[in-house]
């Protein structure tokens, strides 16, 4: 660990990569509790209810899925849309604060184009009602769209969901999101679901410090890709005595805590599976530090899917697919580039226990590579 505080020095892609594997604690698994990762990550990007599971698993010892899932159950965590208005896990102490700091995305998304479509609408009216029926019992948007039909026949009612869901923090209750439970996606309000508590201290100088301390070293326009907020350069700028600063190699200032942890290029990073919708691979403006402009090509489809990747020395390498058909587990590893043999064996082995602990029923794991 260093602790640079003198003349900005330039931080190399490697060193980048190095304090983000650091952070992200995917340069050796951490024993700690699931909560407690999930707290550090601020939070897990959870489109699917299975990656954040995946993600976990990847980065602590003795992940326990079942006890990862009790979270939920027990409402000490939860899913609820945030960062980028995006669907992530996170604990219910952080729900309180991080939902009224993001805000300011939902709030964008009304009044740009897609909320033209609520010219006309009584939009407060809508909110109240959608508000007593969700409270009144976990309903998905279908049924809600139903509802409001009834009282506003004359609108578009999946345009009156979109509306609530804007305004709104819902909470995606169980048992969606239970690993290896399937359901319906249904919502209430997040007072409705937590009750009373403290009350909530949200802070845009918190938020920067904790995204530094999970992504950092990082640039405004990475704090600010990572939460959609804009405007986020007065928050770093009156952060700034508390923080370090470099350069990366194109001369752009990133910013540190100045104990974050930055491992030396030549750190040992091992392979790693990496789940779909992963913020690993989405939390910066400049992505070089984890994967290729070539490779994200691959990784980030046209409807809106991030797909699985793998990490050999640090770096995306490759995607890959586990699948079980007639009682056996198959893991599909495809590099984008040959992976030299001691990675190969690696990824094999881990492979393995990743099958072995998705699919601990199955009565056969086998690890394929394509090519």
């Amino acid at each position: 660990m260093t602790t640079e505080r003198g003349p900005e020095r330039v931080l190399g892609k490697r060193e980048l990569n190095r304090a983000l594997l650091a952070r992200q604690m995917l340069l050796r698994r951490e024993p700690v509790g699931a909560l407690e990762a999930i707290e550090r990550l601020v939070g897990m990007q959870a489109q699917a209810p299975n990656p954040p599971y995946i993600g976990l698993w990847s980065r602590l010892e003795g992940f326990d899925f079942a006890a990862a899932s009790r979270l939920l159950t027990e409402r000490r965590a939860l899913r609820i849309v945030l960062m980028r208005g995006t669907l992530h896990l996170v604990s219910a102490r952080d729900a309180r604060v991080l939902r009224p700091l993001t805000q300011a995305v939902q709030d964008r998304m009304l009044a740009g184009p897609a909320g033209r479509g609520l010219d006309g609408v009584d939009l407060p009216a809508v909110v109240a009602a959608a508000r007593a029926l969700i409270e009144e019992e976990p309903r998905s948007d279908a049924e809600l769209r139903t509802l409001l039909a009834e009282r506003w026949p004359e609108h578009d009612p999946a345009l009156l969901v979109w509306g609530v869901r804007c305004v709104l923090p819902l909470v995606q209750v169980p048992p969606r999101g239970l690993w290896g439970k399937a359901g319906t996606a249904r919502h209430t309000t997040l007072d409705a679901w937590l009750g009373a508590g403290p009350d909530a201290e949200p802070s845009l100088d918190e938020l920067v410090l904790r995204y530094l301390g999970a992504f950092g070293p990082a640039s405004v326009q990475d704090v600010q890709q990572w939460s959609g907020l804009s405007g986020l350069r007065e928050a770093v700028e009156r952060l700034e005595p508390k923080l370090v600063r470099f350069r990366d190699e194109r001369g752009r200032v990133l910013y540190d805590l100045p104990e974050a942890p930055r491992p030396g290029p030549d750190e040992p990073a091992p392979v790693r599976f990496v789940p779909e919708f992963d913020n690993l691979t989405l939390a910066h403006a400049d992505r070089d530090r984890i994967v290729s402009a070539e490779d994200r090509k691959r990784i980030f489809t046209v409807n809106g899917i991030i797909r699985a990747t793998f990490l050999v020395d640090g770096f995306v390498h490759g995607m890959w697919k586990a699948e079980k058909r007639r009682g056996e587990a198959t893991l599909r590893i495809a590099p984008f580039a040959p992976v030299p043999g001691p990675e190969r064996a690696a990824l094999e082995e881990e492979g393995l226990r990743l099958l072995a602990a998705v699919h601990p029923d199955a009565k056969a794991h086998t690890v394929v590579f394509a090519g």
